[in-house]
């Protein structure tokens, strides 16, 4: 992904005369610019067809690989998820305002589980194995259906996600940037520093005087924007970081452990397994398994 030097910005949607919700389809020859962090009042339903790369959803930092299928609510700050080097064949992208069928469809009976589904998305949410296949099939056909039978489509893709058991809330504990614009601001500058400086040490003196916050004040107000300690945020980035370079660079581990912003191998390694179940070895030898394997 590309450093992100921009506050998030709202984005304005609007779909073309005539439709409810908003339809684009990404190729190799003709990539999604739109890599910035920013947000919208829209739910927007994302699928990338294979590569591999960063996902940036709220606080939540994650690697994915072989594709994603992503749900992500109504003004949850987000980054793009492909670019040039992401390798994905095609990304297709789905916006609609919770209203876009009616103030009240949402809420009749038929409709309870997408309802939840909706709410649940609020915190980004992550769809894996036979569902984000499926699904990411049913959204690429929509390329070639009237503009009703995507319709009826789109409803029939939220049903199969409210119905699925294969999925991650990304931010399980919620995040909440508040509606003020300095407070917009403030988290702003934090996301943005960290993605262009992890690879450095960041006291929290140094976070805090940028966003003209007492250290305690910024660390109160990050755990409530975000669930999470600043310090906390810093590592997972880091980590994510880590496992990209394991699964796309040949580079040794230990130049990995550097490259990644940690300055103790020791440190790195019990990080890595903790955040991921496995030490950095184990973690780059099952994912050349798995690659070998398709």
């Amino acid at each position: 992904m590309n450093s992100i030097k921009k506050k998030p910005t709202l984005e304005t949607i609007a779909p073309t005369f005539g439709h409810s919700y908003t339809y684009q389809k990404f190729y190799a020859s003709a990539i999604n610019e739109n890599t910035l962090w920013h947000y919208h009042p829209e739910i927007e339903l994302v699928y990338v067809n294979g590569g591999a790369g960063k996902r940036q959803i709220g606080s939540h930092v994650s690697y994915y690989s072989k594709g994603d299928l992503i749900l992500i609510g109504s003004n949850l700050p987000h980054c793009g998820f492909t670019d040039k080097l992401t390798g994905n064949e095609s990304e297709t992208v789905i916006q609609m305002k919770q209203d876009f069928l009616g103030n009240d469809f949402f809420t009749i009976p038929e409709m309870k589980k997408i309802y939840s589904l909706l709410e649940m998305a609020k915190g980004g949410i992550a769809f894996s194995g036979r569902v984000k296949q499926k699904v990411g099939d049913k959204m690429e056909v929509l390329e070639y259906q009237t503009d009703f039978q995507r319709l009826l489509s789109i409803l029939n893709i939220l049903n199969e996600l409210a119905n699925s058991k294969e999925f991650k809330i990304l931010n399980a504990e919620g995040f909440a940037i508040e509606t003020e614009v300095k407070d917009n601001d403030r988290i702003n500058i934090v996301f943005n520093h960290v993605k262009s400086n992890f690879k450095e040490e960041i006291s929290l003196a140094e976070i805090a005087d940028m966003v003209s916050m007492t250290i305690p004040s910024f660390c109160r107000y990050f755990k409530k924007i975000t669930n999470k300690t600043f310090t906390q945020f810093v590592n997972e980035y880091r980590l994510v970081h880590a496992s990209k370079l394991l699964a796309e660079q040949s580079l040794s581990i230990t130049e990995i452990c550097f490259e990644s912003g940690f300055n103790n191998f020791s440190h790195f390694n019990k990080s890595f397994k903790a955040f991921t179940g496995q030490n950095p070895s184990q973690y780059r030898n099952e994912l050349k398994n798995v690659l070998t394997s398709e």
